[in-house]
């Protein structure tokens, strides 16, 4: 077996002399594409970003959203998938890891024949039977001279990382959707609670309006406009159970269930929270789907360097060393060794551009990965512009439909003086409960969508980030 060892090593010594003689650089550096952006986001202040915890609905203020979320975390679907897509590419990278050292096998191998009397021409006291019985290890060897598994290891790195990004930008979009679909429930049922305090109202002033009409005080018009009111009222209610029971059942899926109520405290108030202060805009790089878009960019620059690879000789290293005998009890006797060592070169002549076109179609692939980085970067700064702009629109809108509310709600009591003191029809009592309803309903959907923008404003900046993300990571390579 010295022998063996003595002949890899001369191989080995050989090889890696012309590694050094004849080694090229196959693919360049790879740098993040340069993107122009605004030094701030519109209307807001540039500085150092505060710290936002990854626990950023708690800024709501209640604790039966922050067990829904929990809940959401352990149980649900997609990110179950997310994380084993992770897996998947850690496997994936593993494979490409393993490619780049030798390869070593074991082998056992044991034959027994006869041959024919008549055939053989050998003399008639001759043993016609023989045994051959062989133990071996091989070993297998390419040398990556031109960074073909090196490079092919850096894109599976690559493309891990950008699993672990996607699995990232999944999360935060179930957190958004969880919080978005809690604040629809409280919204709704808020809305339910209007709509059934009004219809009682109008029940009360029906009764009254039938006593009325009863002593002929009151017109058959006044009663029947009365009843109306009643009845679209009433019909707004079933509208929004139903709405409640989807949204219900839209939660339920997010959290990992099959059907179920959700629990939540009557009346909730969620909390506002503040728009974080100092949004540099570099800080979108941050963004997971940012992030695993570079990291596919990063891949497929490397897989251009694989494919030209192919220009290149196929440098291999093959050998064995073991046993072979005629019984199996003299396997391992001195004089029954056995090995080989081979080194082989294959140089690529003609193949009709084969490799150059699987280089051209990696060029392409890198092409098509910057240009789905750049437009992923572009959407992210306006999804953030935009989420800004409904944060703070938001607010204006609800403080005006605030006091729209109050107005009518003025109205409506002058209205009903008014009525009572034969000044005006009933009509006009009819139009101003009417308009105070419609404005109520208004204002909860404009209280549902200024908290709403604020979980878009969460999403859209990626999530949370530490007190240091006033600069952008280096991409992984």
């Amino acid at each position: 077996m010295n022998t063996l060892q003595q002949s890899f090593r001369g191989s080995a010594l050989a090889l890696a002399g012309l590694s050094l003689s004849a080694c090229l650089t196959l693919g360049s550096n790879y740098s993040r594409p340069e993107m122009k952006l605004p030094g701030k986001y519109d209307g807001t202040t540039t500085g150092t970003p505060a710290p936002i915890s990854d626990t950023w609905w708690k800024a709501f203020g209640d604790p039966a959203l922050d067990r829904l979320m929990d809940e959401a975390v352990a149980a649900n679907q997609d990110l179950a998938a997310a994380a084993a897509r992770v897996e998947e590419s850690r496997a994936l990278y593993g494979e490409t890891q393993a490619e780049r050292y030798p390869e070593v096998y074991l082998g056992f191998s044991g034959t027994r024949s006869k041959l024919s009397q008549q055939t053989s021409q050998l003399p008639p006291t001759a043993d016609l039977t023989t045994t051959r019985v062989r133990a071996t290890a091989n070993l297998a060897y390419e040398f990556d001279f031109w960074g073909r598994y090196a490079n092919a290891s850096k894109a599976a790195r690559a493309e891990l990382v950008a699993s672990e990004a996607g699995r990232r930008s999944v999360l935060v979009a179930l957190q958004s959707d969880v919080v978005d679909a809690y604040i629809d429930l409280l919204a709704f049922d808020h809305q339910l609670a209007v709509t059934r305090r009004t219809s009682d109202s109008r029940v009360d002033s029906v009764k009254l309006q039938q006593v009325r009409y009863d002593a002929g005080s009151i017109s058959e018009l006044d009663l029947a406009q009365a009843q109306a009111e009643l009845a679209t009222t009433e019909a707004a209610a079933p509208a929004l159970q139903i709405l409640i029971r989807q949204t219900e059942d839209r939660l339920a899926v997010l959290l990992g269930r099959i059907g179920g109520e959700i629990a939540r405290a009557p009346e909730t108030q969620l909390t506002l929270p503040e728009v974080p202060a100092g949004l540099p805009s570099d800080l979108l790089t941050r963004r997971a789907d940012v992030a695993a878009a570079e990291q596919h960019l990063v891949a497929q620059h490397a897989l251009i360097a694989v494919a030209r690879a192919g220009y290149f000789p196929s440098i291999s290293l093959t050998a064995f060393g073991g046993s072979e005998s005629k019984d199996l009890a003299g396997l391992f006797s001195t004089p029954t060794n056995i090995w080989q060592a081979a080194a082989s070169l294959l140089q690529p002549i003609f193949q009709a551009g084969k490799v150059t076109r699987q280089v051209e179609a990696a060029r392409a692939r890198e092409k098509q990965a910057l240009a789905g980085y750049a437009k992923t970067v572009q959407t992210a700064f306006a999804e953030v512009e935009d989420s800004l702009a409904a944060r703070a629109l938001g607010t204006v809108r609800r403080e005006a439909l605030a006091r729209q509310v109050e107005a009518l709600d003025r109205a409506r009591r002058l209205a009903s003086l008014r009525y009572e003191a034969g000044d005006s029809s009933y009509l006009e009592v009819l139009d101003a409960e009417r308009s105070l309803f419609q404005a109520e309903l208004q204002l909860s959907g404009a209280r549902r969508d200024e908290l709403q923008a604020a979980v878009t404003l969460f999403k859209s900046l990626g999530g949370g980030w530490p007190a240091s993300a006033a600069t952008a990571p280096a991409p992984q390579q």
